[in-house]
């Protein structure tokens, strides 16, 4: 569900503001939501997400981690614009660099070693800037802060421990 100014209101009594980015997929429980991390339940899989925090009209960039299903924090990010092809998508925490693996608007860890630093460096850094070229040559920067990532991140592990995949 997206808002017109980008927030969700969710909960009883004690309100907590959720960025609309973080639940445009299918409907699922929020776990925790804080800073501008949200950690979702959506059944067979949890995520912990993220909206960019600045986006053009018409552009949902996004980012996070996936449990559940055999995922164990498999990290991915929906660029605001579909990379060139072949184009490297890197995403850099702090000053780590990641080059990432990708397709179209998707991009993704390249395999367990990096995944688990990629979880690593998310859980305690501050920001992150994912950077690829579209198929114009035109650069692509999405920006996010990290504040509420580690609980988010928690919060999604922990509600889809021992979770399989569909059959």
């Amino acid at each position: 569900m997206l808002l017109k100014f980008g927030w969700l209101f969710i909960g009883f009594g004690a309100f907590a503001l959720l960025p609309a980015a973080a639940v445009q997929a299918a409907p699922g429980r929020v776990l925790f939501a804080g800073g501008k991390w949200a950690g979702i339940d959506f059944g067979a899989r949890c995520e912990a997400r993220s909206g960019a925090l600045w986006a053009r009209t018409g552009t949902r960039p996004f980012a996070g981690f996936a449990f559940g299903g055999g995922a164990t924090g498999r990290f991915y990010v929906h660029l605001a614009r579909p990379a060139r092809a072949g184009a490297s998508v890197i995403a850099t925490i702090e000053s780590q660099p990641f080059l990432l693996a990708g397709r179209g608007q998707w991009a993704w860890g390249r395999g367990g070693d990096q995944q688990r630093a990629l979880l690593n460096a998310v859980r305690y850094g501050q920001s992150m800037r994912v950077e690829a070229r579209d198929s114009t040559g035109r650069r692509i920067v999405d920006r996010y802060s990290l504040a509420g990532a580690a609980t988010a991140i928690d919060a999604a592990a922990a509600a889809c421990a021992g979770k399989s995949a569909p059959r």
